[in-house]
């Protein structure tokens, strides 16, 4: 055992998507043994979508907390029914909501049960410290299909930036801007503006319209320059909005990236991405970086052979950790690399560099994210799912050497999930 584990108790609650039917496990550490406990499975709920239960994460007594969408009461029990919908999650890191993601009916982009025909949902739930059971504040109908979320506030360089919510709408091709400010009554938790992405010269009929092909997936906002970066994978262009205005000011030209993701410290943008065209037999990972202030792409790395499924910093911002995961078809899926975790120095940003490769599980599946256990702003371990092998390897924060390794399922896992309800695990 590491000794950066000794004495260092931790847990963390992970959904584990098996494709029909889903589980939940709790992984917790004493100081002295790492721990799994599997989460008793209840029955199918008997419903269709958009009925199914939602997870929202577990209570400290081990209760399972799920919305009911038909009533909208949030319920606690203790067997998790094994349809349970797990919905996509974003933390306001500046109070305690969670706002969770509804993407909709795949073909429409229509949460039907909430919005009708109109768009689809996020809900807004109020976290507690574990005393009192969570509280659902609103169910917010936005625009069509999958979200991102990203939310500003005021800071010490912006003291007037507005507390608001942006969620982008992937099928219509816009932003909602909500109201996240409690002291302001009239707009908190309110739809107050639509931000239309469009790009009337990239769209076949010169036309500005909704829904177009902006196909919006990946935000940040930097205090450093009061912008929201906003990722238009179908433009393969970065919006810079402003977001008191709400308009979009210039745009960045980035051809390979699908999310954006922001240095701590607010001055550059990290764009990653795959190109499966070039290369027939090799896909070729892009990493991106983007200098927010004067808006332009100062490095590129390419990556033969790797998918970049999810990528975050450490703590401090000098290292960028980049998860491994399967993509294409034929002989690029068979040479893509799905046993590893990229280590960047990003110390010296916008220079980046590829420290090590660390030799992890196996992700033969699209999507592998990554946690973090921090401490007085520093790393202390890393949680790297190995969704096809059932496991998660830990590591240290402070070399990378493999600290444990813990079994988590019962078989291939299509696609793992963290739970950040309560406690000091962060990621995604």
């Amino acid at each position: 055992m590491s000794k950066v584990q000794q004495g260092q108790s931790w847990s963390f609650v992970c959904h584990l998507n098996y494709g029909n039917t889903g589980a939940v496990s709790i992984v917790s550490y004493d100081g002295k043994q790492t721990k799994n406990l599997a989460v008793a499975d209840g029955n199918d709920s008997g419903r269709d979508m958009p009925h199914k239960p939602v997870f929202l994460g577990m209570d400290r007594e081990n209760n399972v907390i799920l919305l009911d969408p038909d009533n909208r009461q949030i319920q606690l029990q203790p067997r998790f029914p094994i349809d349970a919908i797990a919905a996509y999650a974003y933390r306001d890191s500046d109070n305690d909501r969670i706002w969770f993601m509804n993407d909709g009916d795949k073909e429409t982009g229509n949460d039907i049960l909430n919005c009708g025909d109109k768009g689809a949902s996020v809900t807004v739930i109020e976290n507690t410290d574990g005393s009192a059971p969570p509280g659902l504040l609103k169910t917010i109908c936005v625009g069509r299909g999958h979200h991102v979320t990203t939310f500003t506030s005021p800071s010490s360089t912006a003291p007037d930036m507005p507390g608001q919510a942006f969620v982008s709408n992937l099928m219509d091709g816009t932003i909602s801007v909500i109201g996240n400010d409690p002291g302001h009554k009239d707009s908190f938790l309110k739809v107050m503006d639509t931000i239309n992405l469009c790009e009337p010269d990239r769209e076949d009929n010169g036309q500005m319209s909704v829904p177009n092909n902006a196909f919006p997936h990946g935000m940040v906002f930097s205090h450093v320059t009061g912008k929201l970066y906003n990722l238009n994978n179908g433009y393969k262009t970065i919006a810079v909005i402003d977001p008191v205005r709400n308009v979009i000011e210039d745009t960045i030209e980035l051809k390979a990236s699908s999310n954006l993701l922001l240095s701590p410290d607010g001055r550059f943008i990290i764009g990653k991405g795959v190109d499966r065209k070039s290369d027939q037999d090799h896909v070729i990972g892009k990493i991106s970086v983007i200098d927010a202030r004067a808006k332009k792409i100062c490095e590129v790395i390419d990556l033969p052979d790797i998918y970049p499924s999810t990528y975050r910093f450490n703590a401090d911002g000098t290292k960028l950790y980049v998860t491994t995961a399967s993509t294409g078809k034929g002989k690029q899926k068979e040479n893509v690399r799905i046993d590893a975790v990229l280590l960047f120095d990003t110390s010296k940003l916008p220079q980046i560099t590829l420290l090590k490769e660390i030799q992890v599980g196996i992700a033969d599946c699209g999507r592998r994210p990554i946690a973090f256990l921090e401490s007085n702003d520093k790393t202390v371990l890393v949680f790297v799912p190995n969704p096809t092998d059932s496991t998660i390897t830990v590591l240290s924060g402070a070399d990378e050497s493999v600290v444990d390794t813990v079994t988590v399922g019962n078989g291939p896992i299509t696609e793992l999930s963290f739970s950040f309800w309560d406690g000091g695990i962060t990621g995604c």
